[in-house]
């Protein structure tokens, strides 16, 4: 027999019982978890012995009592044993499952992970980004790692899944795992994922993780002010490979694509817009929204400088773009080069298209969001919210634009 494995009957007094006899309850206990279930007997406190767990006496109501109590322990007994037999893990919601004859309806949370990892890999470049699938398996892997450092096994019914599970994997993400708090935030999401399709197919009457939030705190983001854009734009350097990483990077200040969006770039994405100027096109591949930027001039020069490119000729592309491991690493040594002390990655230059370039300049939120391939306009405010130049050219605008005249009058009486 299991260690780790309890049974007792006992007495449960109801709230204002007033009669004699007590409700008999089993309690079933493995691994500090615990089950009750009630033996739908009754029985006076006075007629039991507590060490054996049995009603005391020889007459017929005392036997028939206790043959029904072992034939309850004999099913728990019996469940153990099956469980034992099959290789499964001895847990209190495994032992509830054979009592209640769900012999095969274990639902172990790992493995409804892994297959819906395996669906979702099927569907990749199709309704899903090779990115969303790689997050995906970095959450499974991290809830993996997390159930046998707490429970000392590969795998946990969803049966055992509560509110403790999710607050104590917040807490390994962070201390363990040393995450962040908005990356924890993104894992705990995508194993919240997991559970709806557990509660949709009725494998779970409710949410576990009912009263648990976790919000993502707002980050501050880097971007590039005018003078720093033209440090590097204006930066010659001695390789060409930082040449060409500066040139993508400065299309990406001033076109606010991505750098998964430049990398599919096709140059029949660029079209002659309704003023007759050339526009960018493309459909966005994080959200699938379509993203329609007029391209000003200095946008245009490092397409003309590229249009000669084997490879964009070969492959249709507007630019030769490195692999975004390269590119950042790059970016650092160009940081490094021309003097410039913040976090320099290639998403800094999406945000320096909506803040410097965009909104610093006057244009409206609604057409930066437009261009940006935002669904939601709050997704752009984030970027507003960070111009204190902005705010303070726009309250020197109300002050030339308006005259505030103050008068003070003596109270009369």
């Amino acid at each position: 027999m299991n260690n780790r494995f309890n049974l007792l009957f006992y007495f449960k007094k109801p709230k204002k019982y007033g009669k004699k006899e007590l409700p008999i309850y089993m309690r079933v206990s493995v691994d500090c978890k615990r089950m009750e279930i009630s033996t739908q007997r009754k029985w006076d406190p006075a007629r039991w012995n507590v060490a054996a767990a049995r009603a005391i006496g020889t007459k017929e109501d005392a036997r028939a009592l206790n043959a029904h109590l072992d034939t309850l322990q004999g099913r728990v007994y019996e469940a153990q044993r099956q469980l034992i037999a099959d290789n499964k893990e001895i847990t209190v919601s495994n032992i509830k499952a054979r009592l209640e004859g769900r012999r095969g309806e274990s639902r172990m949370l790992i493995e409804i992970f892994r297959e819906h990892n395996n669906k979702l890999a099927q569907l990749v470049n199709k309704d899903f980004a090779p990115g969303t699938l790689e997050r995906y398996e970095t959450a499974l892997s991290h809830t993996a790692s997390f159930i046998q450092w707490k429970y000392k096994r590969p795998d946990i019914d969803i049966l055992e899944l509560n509110f403790g599970f999710a607050t104590e994997f917040e807490f390994w993400l962070k201390t363990v795992r040393n995450c962040s708090h908005n990356t924890s935030v993104k894992y705990i999401s995508n194993l919240k994922k997991i559970i709806n399709i557990c509660m949709k197919n009725g494998w779970l009457q409710r949410d576990p993780f009912t009263g648990y939030k976790m919000n993502k705190r707002e980050v501050v983001r880097e971007f590039l002010s005018k003078d720093e854009i033209e440090l590097v734009y204006n930066k010659v350097f001695s390789t060409n490979r930082l040449n060409l990483v500066r040139d993508i990077f400065i299309f990406s200040c001033f076109t606010g694509l991505s750098y998964a969006d430049i990398k599919k770039l096709k140059r029949s994405e660029i079209v002659i817009g309704i003023d007759g100027e050339k526009w960018i096109t493309t459909q966005r591949q994080k959200t699938e929204s379509t993203s329609r930027i007029p391209l000003l001039s200095i946008a245009i020069e490092i397409m003309k400088k590229y249009q000669n490119n084997a490879k964009c000729i070969n492959e249709d592309l507007v630019l030769p773009i490195l692999s975004n491991q390269k590119m950042n690493a790059y970016l650092k040594e160009i940081a490094d080069l021309v003097g410039v002390k913040k976090q320099f990655t290639f998403h800094c230059a999406r945000h320096t298209f909506a803040t410097t370039v965009t909104l610093t300049n006057g244009v409206p939120i609604e057409s930066v969001s437009k261009m940006l391939g935002h669904k939601n306009l709050k997704t752009t405010q984030h970027y507003a919210k960070i111009l204190d130049r902005k705010v303070s050219e726009d309250m020197k605008s109300l002050k030339e634009n308006f005259e505030f005249k103050f008068s003070l009058k003596g109270a009369t009486k």
